[in-house]
């Protein structure tokens, strides 16, 4: 009920990135129930369904990162004098968290639910035109009966997941010993988990922001030499590893052990790029634009570092799914992934995408007192301007090559014979 009560008062912007929630947790509902559909309408091919289910983990991590993203952006989740008088301590206020983040993927899995139905036919007539012809049902599994059970527990998995995990993202932690200092009586406590841009300093700060980068190429290297290990003298069709059937040959697990390695690389050197990129900008004799623009994003590169090295591995990802694709079947474009593998691939670009405007509208709130203080030392609001548009145009300029490698690198085994 206080979760309802807080939505109705919130800001227009906070209710539109719980519905972009409740869009992603359709997306992802649908996917899996799909799965579902194809498993009930071929039980003889169990390693096909279980490879569908597979693939949804992609778009459902997508979105329970999106998801723990806007309960850490929440204005509701920020410890207060009133909360605590409350009773709503950050415990409780994480809790609080979690239950908003199920609630609004609950209704977009109900949703999607209502949609699987209706494109069965299990709910009168389809209006779509795709449906119209009977594809959907066949592909849905519409000729055999859905197992409730299996419906109700693949609905269940993104309002619980998403739920749980912003519960445990926004949980306080133990301070560092030492760190405690005595509070005025009344003072709301403060909190631990995970400092954010009302509450604390960005995380991780700026100095470490770049230790993680080393550990990071490790981990990209590590994935590239796995896939090429793999693939050594025995080269799976470029077709089937863009498809959702799982018919990849003798080599499943090192690929997509390689593949995650990869990603999981690209994602813990987000930061440490972000950093070297903030540091080129600054090099030499900088200008007022650059060094301020160089200096923000070094500053802010523990904030917004890890969703661009997301959208940065989404993008490598992207590319080399292309790129098999094209050497599957040529570079018409005749044959097309699919309607199902088509929505999960925007299902999960929206989902990056939308994490590092959620990151850049965070870090924008952080330096508020900072933009504040350069107005009354006389900066102008053009050289702020053109210091944002010159940090998106460096990170653009460098991570675009970086994605671009990557995929190159990816793909490479699978390409040349």
């Amino acid at each position: 009920m206080l979760s309802l009560r807080l939505a109705r008062g919130a800001h227009p912007l906070v209710l539109l990135r719980r519905s972009l929630v409740a869009v992603a947790a359709a997306g992802a509902s649908f996917l899996l129930l799909t799965a579902l559909g194809f498993a009930a309408s071929h039980p003889a091919d169990p390693d096909g369904a279980l490879a569908r289910l597979l693939w949804c983990v992609v778009p459902l991590t997508a979105t329970v990162q999106l998801a723990m993203s806007v309960a850490r952006a929440d204005p509701t989740t920020r410890p207060g004098v009133g909360f605590a008088a409350a009773g709503l301590g950050p415990a409780r206020l994480a809790l609080l968290a979690g239950v908003a983040t199920a609630t609004a993927c609950a209704a977009g899995s109900a949703l999607a639910l209502l949609t699987f139905l209706h494109l069965r036919g299990d709910v009168g007539g389809s209006w779509l035109l795709w449906a119209g012809n009977g594809a959907a049902g066949r592909a849905l599994g519409g000729e055999r009966p859905l197992p409730l059970v299996g419906a109700v527990t693949l609905v269940a998995v993104v309002p619980v997941v998403a739920g749980a995990a912003s519960a445990a993202g926004l949980w306080p932690r133990p301070s560092a010993p030492g760190a405690g200092a005595p509070r005025r009586p009344g003072a709301a406590a403060p909190r631990s988990a995970v400092p954010t841009v009302a509450t604390g300093p960005l995380t991780p700060a700026a100095h470490r922001a770049a230790s993680a980068l080393p550990w990071g190429v490790a981990l990209l290297a590590v994935g590239l030499a796995l896939e090429a290990y793999a693939v050594r003298g025995a080269h799976p069709s470029p077709g089937a590893l863009v498809s959702p059937s799982g018919r990849f040959g003798g080599s499943v697990p090192e690929v997509v052990g390689g593949w995650v390695l990869t990603v999981a690389g690209l994602v813990l050197a987000g930061p440490g790029l972000v950093h070297g990129c903030g540091r080129l900008l600054a090099m030499g004799r900088p200008g007022p634009l650059r060094l301020l623009a160089g200096r923000m994003l070094q500053q802010e590169a523990g904030l917004i570092g890890r969703p661009v090295g997301v959208l940065c591995a989404v993008a490598a990802g992207l590319y080399g799914a292309l790129r098999l694709h094209a050497a599957a079947h040529g570079r018409s474009g005749a044959d097309s992934f699919g309607p199902l593998t088509d929505l999960g691939v925007v299902l999960v670009l929206m989902c990056a995408f939308t994490t590092v405007l959620n990151a850049a509208l965070e870090a924008r709130s952080a330096r508020r007192r900072t933009t504040a203080a350069l107005l009354r030392l006389g900066a102008s609001a053009r050289l702020l301007r053109g210091a944002a548009v010159l940090r998106g145009a460096a990170l653009l300029l460098l991570l675009a090559p970086v994605a671009w490698g990557v995929g190159q690198l990816t793909t490479m085994p699978f390409t040349h014979s």
